[in-house]
């Protein structure tokens, strides 16, 4: 994914940070959406509401070219539960670190083997994202983030689904068998 700053699509919560301004020593920013910016990301994700989002942010040099943000970000919203419908209240508190580095850095290369395969740690650090320009969207990494942290199923404290019943494969469901049928059939 590429960062970019077009205002055309900007997003419902942005944050920009001038890359030349960030330096080795990290200074810590706090950011926090304002009401019009909450309806735009209810929209974005598509949720009755987001009541607040905040991020406690360290922005730093990464390397020669890079840019590190580490931080937390914080966050309430109102889903529709998926078994009643009803509104669910649900808290976001995730910690992240983003590494961005200039589109064709040597920093952002895929490690290959000697097949040409990927090599991806599944529990290593993610690959850095590039960025064009010089300007990183620090709010859209926050609002990244908070999806991500969003509960894709939410229900209402317990609630379960009352139509829904499991089965093993290997009990009888008391429904006859389509195929049974066919038993006794033949092939001439």
């Amino acid at each position: 994914m590429k960062t970019t700053h077009i205002e055309a699509e900007k997003p419902p919560f942005s944050y920009p940070v001038k890359v030349g301004h960030i330096s080795a020593n990290a200074v810590t920013v706090h950011v926090e959406a304002d009401p019009k910016e909450l309806k735009g990301l209810a929209e974005l994700w598509d949720v009755l509401e987001v009541k607040s989002l905040k991020a406690e942010l360290q922005i730093a040099r990464w390397k020669k070219d890079g840019i590190r943000i580490k931080g937390r970000v914080q966050g309430a919203l109102v889903q529709e539960c998926v078994v009643t419908t009803e509104p669910v209240e649900s808290t976001i508190d995730e910690p992240f670190e983003q590494i961005f580095v200039p589109e064709g850095s040597k920093l952002a290369r895929i490690v290959t083997n000697e097949q040409a395969e990927m090599v991806l740690d599944p529990e290593g650090p993610d690959l850095p994202e590039q960025f064009v320009g010089d300007t990183i969207d620090a709010g859209a990494v926050v609002a990244e983030f908070a999806a991500l942290a969003i509960d894709p199923y939410p229900r209402k404290a317990g609630v379960e689904f009352a139509d829904h019943i499991e089965t093993s494969p290997d009990e009888p469901s008391g429904r006859p068998n389509p195929f049974a049928a066919l038993k006794d059939w033949k092939k001439d």
